[in-house]
């Protein structure tokens, strides 16, 4: 979002003036305890609201995006190997140590809980209305962590100095957030605007309800065992329904957005696609760095494929695999645009000529991708190096070395989703200004489908196909004919979603996250074991609670 300034008058709007509770009370003049300076309220409430700001923007990204078929993350030579930090997620063999960096995020969300808690407290506790979006932004940060990891301490209270935490039982911890998000709902913001902008609104917590509800079965059963069945009946899809169809009915949302333009860096608050996000900035709230790893690594003068050069160093290390690329293949679908490589009408062609793309506004120009003088071709599939002159002879390994060459260099096609703006790039230590969506009403749409198409019952004259073809309207792709099965809602959610971090989720709901991808059954015998579902801790997490024991597998 570009802002490229501070708003620091009417900070206390940010809660009283816009809950739905009394407007008359000054929160602060009750609770002597909380800061007494706007800054410092304010600081108290983005403490609260976006702890998780900095994961999102790239350690949690590089985690939960390679643990998917969405990507491979290859090195060049040793270059961005990082002890195969990223190479293991996408081979589904994730160290707790090699991978320290993305697993501690962990402690972030945790940490979120903590702030939360301060500010739940030092203004009376759970039982005062108007803290009711901080209850929801905990209850978030709960379901982050037993998404990822399963059994997760529930934190209700401020933790005692060394107080040892136990965790809880996984399905217990879904039932928590649930009475959390119901109790709190209605206290929360009601009015969608720049004010409530990235923060608890009673909309995002319908949004957490129906992606709590539509995930109940791998929640509350034990989705590690081999017997976990992803067509098992769920006692909670009425429920999930009843939550789409409220934001619905508000009327706050639509899908006007086109596509590739609402993940722009000049998306903000006017996206009515968005239901939660988080903002960024590329000076004043950074964090977000998802170019650095997602374009390939030279170009014209130095890096990129952008209009303008991008002259700090670029990562490119992480590649789209040729079997998600695959879902692009719908004509006209707009959603095609996003990735750089032959897809829609050209998707059974291997490779693709790169052209620069327009910094202004992410479109492709006529002006041809070069390096040393060569036209640029990426290709779809992802040969890794291997050197069979050599004593002894280098073949591939889980190093997943793609060489550091122009060859290994466009090794796989990329997402050009989240475009920046490279002059901000260059400038602000590779930051972009792109607000980074949670919960989008496109997922609510789709949320509901498959909520009706696994036995749920359908409100409001909606049928699966109606719902499926509204997606397809705004996208300008294809309809279809008949109700979508769950295979196609799937792959759907692979076409509107790729970068979101709900693919991990998706695959492992509906059975799929065992299917063969990348490179992961090639150097990971065991790459099928359900026990990978959850992530491990890492070894800093276990360090700091010697009480608890890794996740089983690991």
């Amino acid at each position: 979002m570009k802002t490229k300034h501070i708003l620091i008058s009417g900070a206390l709007l940010a809660l009283t003036s816009v809950s739905c509770t009394d407007l008359d009370v000054d929160i602060k003049s009750q609770y002597t305890e909380f800061p007494d300076s706007e800054i410092a309220y304010e600081a108290q409430m983005n403490n609260a609201f976006y702890a998780f700001r900095a994961a999102i923007g790239r350690r949690f990204d590089e985690g939960v995006s390679c643990n998917s078929d969405e990507y491979t993350a290859v090195s060049f030579d040793t270059d961005y190997l990082n002890n195969r930090d990223m190479a293991n997620f996408s081979l589904h063999m994730i160290d707790p140590t090699n991978s320290a960096s993305q697993l501690d995020v962990f402690n972030e969300l945790q940490t979120g809980i903590t702030n939360c808690n301060r500010i739940i407290f030092d203004m009376g506790g759970e039982d005062v209305p108007e803290i009711a979006p901080v209850r929801a932004a905990r209850a978030f940060y709960t379901f982050m962590i037993m998404e990822h990891w399963g059994d997760t301490p529930i934190i209700d209270h401020l933790l005692d100095d060394n107080e040892a935490i136990e965790r809880s039982p996984r399905a217990d911890v879904a039932r928590w957030i649930e009475s959390e998000l119901l109790a709190v709902r209605d206290n929360c913001y009601e009015n969608v605007d720049a004010s409530t902008y990235g923060k608890p609104t009673r909309w995002m917590v319908d949004a957490l309800l129906a992606k709590l509800y539509i995930n109940w079965n791998v929640y509350t059963q034990d989705v590690t065992s081999s017997s976990w069945s992803a067509n098992a009946p769920n006692e909670k899809l009425n429920d999930c329904i009843a939550a789409c169809d409220r934001i619905i009915a508000s009327g706050n949302f639509d899908l006007s957005d086109d596509y590739k333009t609402k993940f722009m860096y000049t998306n903000g608050s006017q996206i009515k696609d968005f239901i939660y996000a988080m903002p960024f900035d590329a000076v004043t709230t950074q964090g977000m760095t998802f170019a650095r790893f997602r374009t390939w690594r030279r170009g014209q003068n130095s890096n990129g494929f952008y209009s303008i050069e991008m002259t700090n160093s670029v990562g490119g290390n992480m590649t789209l695999t040729p079997e998600f690329v695959e879902l692009f293949c719908l004509p006209g679908d707009r959603r095609n645009d996003v990735i750089a490589g032959s897809t829609g009408e050209n998707i059974g062609m291997e490779t693709f000529d790169v052209y620069q793309y327009d910094n202004n506004t992410g479109e492709p120009t006529s002006v041809r991708n070069t390096y040393g003088g060569e036209n640029v071709t990426f290709t779809k599939s992802i040969t890794l190096k291997e050197d069979l002159t050599a004593d002894p002879p280098v073949v591939p390994n889980a190093d997943l070395n793609c060489g550091a060459d122009l060859k290994g260099w466009t090794q796989g096609y990329r997402s050009i989703k989240f475009f920046p703006d490279i002059n901000d790039y260059n400038v602000y230590s590779r930051n972009q200004d792109n607000d980074f969506p949670i919960f989008r009403y496109a997922d609510i749409i789709l949320m509901k489908c498959e909520a009706i198409v696994r036995g749920g019952t359908a409100t409001n004259g909606d049928t699966p196909m109606s719902l499926f073809n509204q997606i397809r309207a705004y996208v300008n792709a294809p309809q279809i004919v008949g109700d979508p099965s769950l295979q196609e809602i799937l792959d759907e959610r692979g076409r509107e979603f790729l970068d979101e971090h709900w693919r991990r989720n998706d695959l492992i709901r509906f059975g799929d996250f065992e299917r063969d991808w990348g490179f992961k059954n090639d150097f990971n015998p065991n790459a099928s074991n359900p026990q990978y579902r959850l992530w491990p801790l890492s070894i800093n997490v276990l360090n700091a609670n010697t009480n608890w024991e890794q996740n089983p597998g690991y």
